[in-house]
């Protein structure tokens, strides 16, 4: 029991240094790095930078532009971000911060479960800097609950209760791969 403890405090501490490795100097990981962690790309990467990462929490930001696809149409005159992207952006820095935490992540999909008491506050619009902080309540290798909020400089937009399944990645993609 002891030696299999030891055992996952070692991988923890290797995969640590994995995703410690994609840190710049000023402890930042940037869109390349964040790219190699969670299997997210543009057009429907929704972080650009993480600002600090730790087991329990991580701040990361998504610089908007009027440019961005989803503002074109959604709304029509008064663009705004679409509430379910302001989620999404939750869920990927989620997904980072869990995988922080998972030795092998690699071997991981991280998968949206379920969504609790989530509330939009305020708009985000074309030109904001937004700001995911979310935090860690608990995870185990099943899944894990955490607790996100979106700024918009420090004024609150946006707020969630997540909950992240944690799966096998081969056995997942050949049981629904088409």
């Amino acid at each position: 029991m002891v030696e299999s403890y030891l055992n996952i405090q070692k991988l923890r501490k290797s995969l640590m240094n994995q995703i410690n490795q994609l840190k710049n100097d000023k402890g930042e990981i940037g869109t390349d790095g964040i790219k190699k962690i969670i299997p997210y790309d543009k057009p429907f990467l929704f972080i650009d930078r993480v600002i600090s990462l730790s087991n329990n929490r991580i701040v990361a930001i998504k610089n908007l532009s009027e440019k961005d696809d989803f503002f074109k149409g959604h709304f029509v005159g008064f663009p705004i971000m679409p509430g379910a992207l302001t989620v999404e952006g939750l869920g990927q820095a989620s997904t980072l911060l869990v995988r922080n935490n998972i030795p092998n992540h690699n071997e991981k999909d991280i998968l949206a479960y379920k969504l609790k008491e989530v509330k939009f506050i305020a708009p985000i619009l074309p030109g904001d800097q937004v700001r995911f902080e979310i935090d860690l309540i608990a995870q185990d290798e099943r899944g894990a609950i955490l607790q996100g909020k979106v700024f918009v400089k420090e004024n609150l937009v946006a707020e969630a209760l997540l909950m992240l399944a944690i799966v096998n990645k081969a056995e997942f993609r050949a049981k629904y791969s088409r």
